[in-house]
């Protein structure tokens, strides 16, 4: 995601700018975008391209796979290409436009590109604090964000609050660069009271505190090893090394080391009797001086996530804070469950602000439904998150934010995590679990110098684990008191025990359900606990799955997209009393979903007596339906007539709405003189209103045989097509000899209308003008070049021109157009249709067209538009025939070159030859044809009949 998108919510065409741009570094290298390849230097792909970009190694980053097989010039523009799109300013990307045409036709002129913007990972200078407006909470914007490592998912605690960019950040910020610095503890070296380990970007420090004093000096009683935030006045401990008690209970007691040992484990020891107090327990990579081969052994490294990691030289991490969590759930920390252990990370409160003892209270992966999250008060669920429902994108922005928090749900086959990282310049944020057994997310204001609270679960008391009892939810999001409801067919089981607030024995059906009931869907739920997860089943077979149970009590289904199991469905039904419900507002990224409940009476038909009122109703709708099937098939006849478009596109695989010849009647007054705006070359066009909406409709002229051609070319064509530059077609009919296209209603008509009018030309100033010129060459190039089809118009001129309201001119008139296959370059055709002056050489006097055709004739419209003379304008006469352009296909441009001209403009254009023209012939062309080519020019066997049809 684009860094305005992630952090402001804003987005813009430069927002897929960016993201296509981290795809073609992606392709080029062979790496995602967040691979682990690259961590030990650099945050992700982006930054290590650019990096190696400004020293001049853009190279090595290319994919070993393709380095025999590629051109190195392409693949170094396509590294150009995709450092500008990841620019951190949008306003430094370029437009697609600008990129696909640089792309097709390369540039030795591109600039530079600025630093890109990344956020699983801050350099130093950004870890640094900000100043009292970034700080403060009320900057801070919560995004729930779900993709993948292979997959990556949210629904801020919905699992728990989704995700980031991916997950490999949790190893990125474990793995600092092995430079000297007091971020380390080596073997031989100790950590005492007194003194600190900082990490290399000065976020976090690690030594001995007392929460008693709420000091770090050496002095204090009742010490405890920890690690805290190294920039906040306020200490705040986010790790605890031995919970159980302090190390030491007063000053007089001979201080107590933190050390590496020689078997590669951190040890903490007493230092009156040398006794172990606490220990990392390793046993994988014991021999720490065998395994680093120069007898230097594994190391302790304060990361500037908050996460020691203990390791080998060779970076193999063999024990992590982040795996052994306190009551503080970090950026780039995770928490989840592996199925093949049914274990996890897990959060655990203290007992209270001075006692740091284990408390009651631990957070983390339910391991009997790994989809969910849950609080427990000891072994019972004291609260729990809805079930990860896989949605890939949630977001909840404060107003006037500028930071953003990342959420992500991973799911893989092994196991399913969440986890979240910071945007950069974001204040310090984390999840902490309180003695009370509150999750509390917070975020550190300087402006208050304290930790603002911008979510808690559980949101309210009644939204505790079972507070409303079986059938029961929470819904009432105001009320300070817990007010609980029943679903719909319930009522409260105890009256009385309601009145009172004891909500604990729950709702009671109204009516027993039988197995032929059906299901009703109550909406914005927290779904209940104990669901059986049922899978593969598609949403139709979940439902079934249910409903052929008559056990089953509901149903609720997801598709879990963000997954990279080889199950991505969610099917969850349930068997017995559902527990555990609360109404969801949409806050901080919690979204509800849909419980289907099997209910008494739902499904059921109702008995009636109303045939007799029915069955004319019925029969109508019958006669109707045949008749429009009628209309379709002779409208398909109609369509299926051979022509020269060819069959790339058969007419009974149309998608295309036919409209009653009734309602086009009634839309224009039953084609009154009042409702015509206009005579084309088939027929008239009318304005009406259909469905209320203003509409022009072309009623072809029953006589014409090419009025049926292109009828059918309209249809097949622009039914297909979509694009802001053309003219879109709304519908169609066929009632006997009558053909009707019906398109969108163009206000300022057709451009000749305007251009070559003397009163009303003064509206198409110049800027007017050449939106217009933009607008039609991003039209043809699209219908030329990046349409699924090959379409040459044959027939671009002022009047095909439509302009909407806001004077955005759109192509309209497909009646002479042509289908080209994938790698067709030309055609040869005896039949000429178009406009004479539009028409070029080559197809005029040959037949031939292509692409270059309507080149040419986009070059009559540009040289039209600007000097507001048509293209046999008398006022040309005397000193030239008319206003075309090069005679020679091969010397014009294409349309992607034209609108990269007209985009950006261009210091180096070629001098333009001479344009063609029929009218007058040049004499040395005349001679040349006499003397020099006479034998193969004016022999009989190279004559090509040409039919010249006008428009």
């Amino acid at each position: 995601m684009a860094p305005e998108y992630a952090m402001g919510g804003i987005f813009s065409m430069k927002s897929d700018v960016y993201s296509f741009g981290v795809l073609l570094l992606e392709i080029v290298s062979g790496s995602r975008i967040s691979s682990t390849d690259f961590i030990e230097d650099f945050p992700n792909l982006s930054i290590y391209a650019w990096n190696l970009w400004n020293e001049g190694k853009a190279k090595n980053m290319i994919d070993p796979s393709i380095v025999a097989s590629c051109l190195l010039d392409e693949v170094m523009l396509c590294i150009h290409v995709g450092l500008l799109c990841v620019q951190e300013n949008l306003n430094d990307r370029p437009l697609m436009s600008y990129v696909m045409l640089i792309l097709e036709n390369g540039s030795n002129s591109l600039p530079a590109p600025n630093r890109p913007a990344y956020f699983a990972q801050r350099d130093i200078e950004m870890e640094q604090p900000r100043d009292d407006t970034q700080n403060s909470n009320n900057t801070v914007t919560l995004t729930a964000q779900l993709q993948s490592a292979s997959q990556v998912s949210s629904s801020s605690m919905d699992w728990p609050a989704s995700a980031s960019t991916c997950i490999a950040f949790v190893f990125l910020i474990s793995w600092p660069s092995l430079c000297a610095s007091d971020d380390r503890l080596a073997i031989g070296k100790t950590l005492s009271p007194g003194a600190t380990l900082v990490s290399d970007g000065g976020a976090f420090a690690m030594g001995f505190f007392s929460p008693s004093s709420n000091s770090t000096n050496a002095t204090s009683s009742g010490l405890y090893l920890g690690i805290w935030y190294n920039n906040i006045p306020k200490l705040t401990v986010v790790w605890v090394a031995d919970q159980a008690a302090p190390i030491a209970d007063h000053p007089s007691s001979p201080a107590s080391t933190l050390a590496v040992a020689s078997d590669g484990n951190l040890v903490l020891s007493d230092g009156a009797t040398g006794r172990v107090l606490w220990k990392t327990n390793v046993t994988a990579g014991v021999n720490s001086s065998a395994s680093s081969g120069g007898g230097v052994g594994a190391v302790a490294v304060l990361a500037n996530s908050g996460n020691l990691v203990l390791r080998l030289p060779d970076g193999t991490a063999l024990w992590e804070t982040f795996e052994h969590p306190g009551n503080a759930f970090l950026p780039g920390m995770k928490i989840g469950v592996t199925y093949r252990t049914r274990g996890g990370v897990r959060l655990v409160s203290w007992k209270g602000a001075t006692d740091l003892s284990p408390g009651n209270f631990s957070f983390g992966g339910d391991p009997d439904r790994p989809l969910q999250v849950v609080i427990w008060k000891g072994s019972r669920v004291y609260w729990r998150s809805n079930p990860w429902n896989g949605y890939m994108v949630d977001s909840n922005y404060q107003k006037g934010g500028r930071s953003a928090i990342y959420t992500a749900v991973v799911s893989t086959d092994e196991e399913i995590y969440a986890a979240f990282t910071l945007s950069d310049g974001a204040p310090p944020m984390q999840y902490t679990l309180g003695y009370a057994g509150d999750l509390r997310l917070q975020s550190w204001s300087n402006e208050t110098s304290s930790w603002a609270t911008l979510a808690k679960y559980p949101t309210r008391a009644c939204s505790a684990f079972g507070s409303c009892g079986p059938f029961g939810y929470c819904g009432d999001v105001t009320a300070t008191a817990s007010t609980c409801y029943c679903l719909p067919g319930f009522e409260p089981a105890s009256a009385a025990g309601w009145s009172r607030g004891d909500f604990a024995l729950g709702c009671r059906r109204r009516e027993a359900v039988r197995c032929g009931d059906g299901f009703v869907a109550v909406a914005n739920l927290k779904l209940p606990d104990w669901y059986l997860h049922v899978g593969n089943r598609s949403y139709d077979e979940c439902a079934a799955e249910c409903r052929r149970n008559c056990s089953c009590v509901a149903y609720a289904y997801a598709n879990l997209t963000g997954s990279s199991t080889r199950d991505a469905t969610r099917c969850l039904v349930w068997g017995g009393d559902l527990v555990d419900m609360e109404k969801v507002v949409g806050t901080w990224g919690d979204f509800g979903e849909t419980l289907y409940l099997r209910l008494a009476g739902a499904g059921r038909k109702p008995r009636t007596s109303a045939l007799r009122f029915a069955l004319p109703i019925v029969l109508a709708k019958i006669i109707k339906k045949k008749y429009r099937e009628n209309n379709k098939r002779r409208a398909l006849r109609v369509l299926s007539i051979s022509d020269e478009l060819g069959q790339e596109i058969p007419a009974k695989d149309l998608e295309f709405p036919f409209v009653e010849y009734d309602k086009i009647l009634v839309a224009t007054d039953n084609f009154s003189e009042a409702s015509l705006i206009g005579k084309g070359g088939f027929g008239k066009v009318y304005k009406g209103v259909l469905d209320g909406r203003e509409v022009a409709v072309k009623r072809l002229s029953s006589w014409s045989e090419q009025g049926i051609v292109e009828f059918r070319n309209e249809v097949v064509l622009i039914a297909k097509l979509q694009h802001r530059n053309l003219v879109r077609l709304v519908g169609c009919s066929i009632e006997g000899d009558e053909k009707l296209l019906i398109y969108e209603y163009m206000p300022n008509k057709s451009l000749d209308a305007s251009l070559f009018k003397g009163k009303i030309k003064s509206v198409l100033d110049w800027s007017t003008r050449f939106k217009i010129v933009k607008g039609v060459a991003r039209g043809l190039l699209y219908l030329h070049q990046d349409s699924r089809l090959t379409i040459i118009h044959r027939d671009l001129k002022a009047s095909n021109i439509l302009l909407d309201a806001e004077m955005n001119p759109k192509i309209s008139d497909f009646g002479m157009a042509r289908i080209f296959g994938n790698n067709q370059q030309k055609e040869v055709t005896k039949r000429v249709v178009g406009t004479y002056g539009y028409m070029a050489p080559e197809y005029a006097m040959g037949g031939i067209f292509s692409m270059k055709s309507d080149v040419y004739s986009f070059g009559i419209l540009l040289l039209e538009i600007v000097s507001g003379s048509k293209i046999s304008s008398i006022d040309l006469i005397e000193d030239s025939p008319n206003l075309p352009v090069y005679e020679n296909l091969n010397d014009r441009p294409l349309m992607s070159d034209v609108v990269l001209i007209l985009e950006k403009g261009s210091e180096s254009l070629p001098a333009p030859n001479r344009p063609a023209y029929f009218a007058q012939r040049n004499n040395n062309e005349v001679e040349q044809g006499r003397n020099g080519s006479q034998g193969a020019q004016n022999s009989n066997n190279t004559v090509t009949l040409t039919d010249l049809e006008g428009r």
